[in-house]
């Protein structure tokens, strides 16, 4: 393929791509955000619900204590009925796995929110299993997976364009650097869209702890719980599939301090 060619054909693949992901947008019903996504909300409920048993499966299916199952149950239950997350078309589930090894907690699209037993017995009180929960709350109603999607398309497309244009018929080895450059290209655009993810779920979670009568402060807590428990060395999983943006800590009082400038209310549960 000549390097004119070549060009105009990569040049195409990014303009389609480029066009495709920002013309596709909607409204979040509840944050009123504009959005690149190209699924309906009915869709992300049904893609988690389809995921839901196979992702148990993974961390050994679900816990028999089912005494902690019913207040994850309850917790949970409180952050949605007191938040705008009751508004949304969500149905919300809360999972707990059986995996006691694995500190991790992820959501699903659509509702489905996991807590491996990992976690849940590192958390010392009601409110710290209120903030991780609240956290995954947030990433639903930041439809944050339906954007994640949206997003790996895009930069698949953009990819797929850097690798056309630098493909290079006369060095064969090329094909080695093109596949570097386009792996180099999908990191950066996904570690930018995750730090915003993250921080957007962490300013709903100060909102929705508060709202359910639990002390948002107590997600500071779980911040340095996570850190205690990877030791200095390896993080626990959850800080791997949760990018920590600098100091998140610092993030979290900030937030907690533009949220309520006046303090924080008296009498919530820690």
């Amino acid at each position: 393929m000549r390097g004119g060619l070549r060009y105009i054909i990569a040049l195409l693949v990014a303009g389609f791509s480029l066009v495709t992901y920002y013309c596709k947008r909607q409204t979040n019903p509840v944050t009123g955000e504009v959005q690149h996504v190209n699924m309906t909300t009915e869709q992300e409920i049904a893609l988690g619900l389809q995921a839901a048993p196979q992702m148990a499966q993974q961390y050994g299916g679900l816990h028999p204590d089912q005494q902690a199952q019913a207040s994850i149950d309850r917790i949970g239950a409180e952050l949605v009925q007191a938040s705008g997350a009751a508004q949304s078309p969500y149905k919300f589930n809360f999972h707990l796995l059986a995996d006691e090894n694995t500190v991790n907690a992820f959501a699903l699209p659509g509702g489905q929110i996991f807590l491996t037993a990992g976690l849940l017995r590192r958390l010392g009180t009601e409110g710290q299993v209120a903030g991780v929960l609240a956290h995954e709350v947030g990433h639903v109603i930041g439809r944050h997976s339906a954007e994640q999607l949206a997003k790996t398309q895009l930069t698949q497309g953009l990819a797929g364009a850097a690798g056309i244009a630098a493909y290079d018929p006369e060095r064969p080895g090329s094909s080695v650097a093109n596949a570097a450059v386009a792996a180099a290209i999908a990191k950066v655009v996904s570690l930018r869209f995750g730090r915003e993810d993250e921080l957007e779920s962490d300013r709903l979670a100060v909102k929705y702890t508060a709202e359910a009568g639990y002390d948002p402060r107590a997600m500071i807590q779980v911040m340095q719980i996570l850190e205690q428990a990877g030791g200095g060395g390896r993080g626990p999983e959850f800080l791997s599939t949760h990018p920590n943006p600098g100091n998140r800590v610092g993030v979290l009082e900030r937030e907690i301090a533009e949220q309520f400038p006046s303090g924080i209310p008296g009498g919530l549960k820690r």
